[in-house]
C-alpha cells in the first residue's frame, strides 16, 4: 500500500491543463469526424459484431441488430468510434508504460478490500452501460459532446452526473475514502 508520502512524489497532468487538452480533443473530433466522442457506440458496435459472428441466426431475426444492419451496412466495427475506443486503451497503455505505472493492482481504500471493490466497479460498470443504453449516449457522448456544441440535452445531463453523484456520495464515499 502506498504511503502519503509516496502519493504526493507520484506527478499527475494538472487536471486544468487536462481539461483544456480533453476540450480541444473534442473539437477536433467535432471539426474532423462532424460528431463528439463516446465510448458507449464502441462497445455496441462490438457486441453487434460478436452477436453476428456468434449467433448469426439470432442477430438476423432480433430487432435491434436488424436496425443496427440498416443504419450501418458496413461491418459494425468500421465504426469510427471502435477506433476512437482502440486509441485510447493504445494512448492509456503507452502513457502508463512511459510513466512507470504499468502494475497489476487494485486501487481501494483500506476500510474496504480488493475483492469488495472490484465487485463495486463490476456493478458500476453493469449500471453505466443500461444508463447508456437508456440515455442514449454515455457521458462523453452525451454530456461533454453535447456540452461542446452548446446541446441543452448536453448540459441536462451533466446536471443530472453531478447531480446523482453528489446525492449518492454520501453513501458510497467509504469504499474510495
Amino acid at each position: 500500500m502506498e504511503t502519503t508520502n509516496q502519493l504526493k512524489k507520484t506527478r499527475y497532468l494538472n487536471p486544468y491543463i487536462g481539461g483544456v487538452l480533453l476540450g480541444l480533443v473534442l473539437l477536433a473530433a467535432n471539426f474532423i469526424a462532424g460528431r463528439g466522442l463516446g465510448a458507449s457506440g464502441a462497445i455496441k458496435s462490438v457486441v453487434v459484431a460478436t452477436t453476428q459472428t456468434v449467433a448469426p441466426e439470432y442477430s438476423e431475426n432480433a430487432k435491434f441488430f436488424t436496425e443496427y444492419k440498416e443504419e450501418h451496412p458496413e461491418s459494425p466495427l468500421k465504426n469510427w468510434l471502435v477506433f476512437q475506443m482502440l486509441g485510447v486503451l493504445v494512448g492509456g497503455f503507452v502513457s502508463g508504460a512511459i510513466a512507470g505505472r504499468l502494475k497489476f493492482k487494485v486501487e481501494h481504500s483500506p476500510r474496504i478490500t480488493a475483492r469488495r471493490r472490484l465487485v463495486f466497479a463490476l456493478l458500476g460498470g453493469i449500471f453505466f452501460g443500461f444508463g447508456s443504453q437508456f440515455g442514449r449516449g454515455c457521458t462523453s457522448g452525451s454530456a461533454l459532446s453535447g456540452m461542446a456544441v452548446l446541446s441543452f440535452g448536453g448540459i441536462i445531463t451533466m446536471m443530472g452526473i453531478f447531480g446523482g453523484a453528489y446525492a449518492l456520495a454520501y453513501f458510497f464515499r467509504k469504499n474510495w475514502i
